[in-house]
């Protein structure tokens, strides 16, 4: 089954980036996956040149290290494979500025700065470019994402109608838990590499002890029931979906085993390191060796054009372009 996702290569990945997406990743991963650092789309922020090159090998190192298996699935840098920017301006000519204006994340991160850059406005085009250029009939996303997978099906539907039956229409598949992992401080914002707190977000590279320490720390609320309720009890309940992601049983299941939060963040501690030290370590053995590391990019790149290319000329003939 043909995959498409990728990551942003901004700052450290924090266990939200594994549990909702990298995880699955992972689990889905076939001859046919297509997994890339989106470094074109890190540039609609205030990064320089050399930490934006450090963090896609991070990043890269980090998919690697996760248990992404570049024997089988494609691994490989968004901008070494130069179809996505050429695929995302046929799509800019789609895709509508009203449409664009009311993505949740553009509203949101154009209210905080003045002067904007115009790619933040139309990085969502590029990332439906990214998608359909692999006729990904399947895309992971985080819950955050879902807005942007609806653009990538309205604009294929869109594309279709005017030009012709050219793009494959593609549907989000999400975990069952802890899509969304929120903020350990503020359990109403979701964990972010660049807006939690310190105790907020637990990084994939963390020591155990700090992993132990910020979950211990984690807000819950004033009452002493166990009990799944994420209206009510937001904190609380994002521990019991990080517990659920990583040992496969429900929320309400492992609520029901506990009369005490501090046993519960006890036992979701030692979960979650268990769960994140095998990774930490085959990444520091990964990532000092960069003529591998690049090696497997440049392999992922040639295989990713390879797709994708066909699927851009299908739509640039479509379109009209000779």
């Amino acid at each position: 089954m043909r995959i498409l996702s990728g990551i942003q290569p901004s700052g450290d990945m924090h266990l939200g980036n594994y549990l909702g997406a990298i995880k699955q990743w992972v689990n889905v991963q076939n001859p046919e996956a297509f997994y890339c650092v989106v470094d074109l789309h890190a540039l609609t922020l205030e990064i320089a040149p050399e930490v934006l090159r450090e963090q896609t090998l991070d990043c890269a190192t980090t998919l690697l290290a996760c248990g992404i298996d570049p024997e089988i699935s494609a691994v490989f840098v968004q901008s070494h494979v130069a179809y996505h920017a050429q695929m995302s301006w046929l799509l800019e000519c789609v895709a509508s500025y009203g449409e664009l204006s009311r993505m949740t994340q553009f509203k949101e991160k154009a209210s905080r700065k003045e002067g904007y850059r115009v790619g933040l406005l139309t990085y969502p085009v590029l990332m439906a470019a990214d998608i359909l250029l692999y006729d990904a009939v399947e895309v992971p996303v985080g819950d955050d994402q879902r807005q942007h997978l609806e653009l990538a099906r309205n604009v294929a539907e869109r594309f279709n109608a005017r030009y012709g039956d050219t793009l494959t229409v593609p549907v989000g598949v999400q975990p069952a838990a802890a899509a969304r992992v929120m903020d350990l401080q503020e359990p109403t914002r979701k964990m972010s590499k660049s807006i939690s707190s310190p105790l907020g977000s637990i990084l994939l590279l963390d020591d155990p002890s700090d992993i132990e320490k910020k979950i211990k720390k984690a807000v819950t609320d004033t009452e002493n029931e166990v009990r799944y309720d994420p209206e009510n009890k937001p904190g609380l309940s994002n521990l019991l979906e990080i517990f659920s992601n990583v040992t496969g049983e429900s929320p309400s299941v492992i609520a029901s085993r506990y009369s005490r939060y501090g046993d519960l963040k006890s036992d979701v501690a030692t979960a979650v390191i268990e769960e994140l030290t095998p990774i930490a370590k085959r990444y520091r053995e990964l990532r000092p060796d960069v003529a591998a590391l690049r090696s497997v990019i440049a392999d992922g790149a040639r295989r990713a054009a390879d797709v994708a290319g066909p699927v851009y000329q299908r739509a640039a003939n479509a379109m009209g372009l000779l």
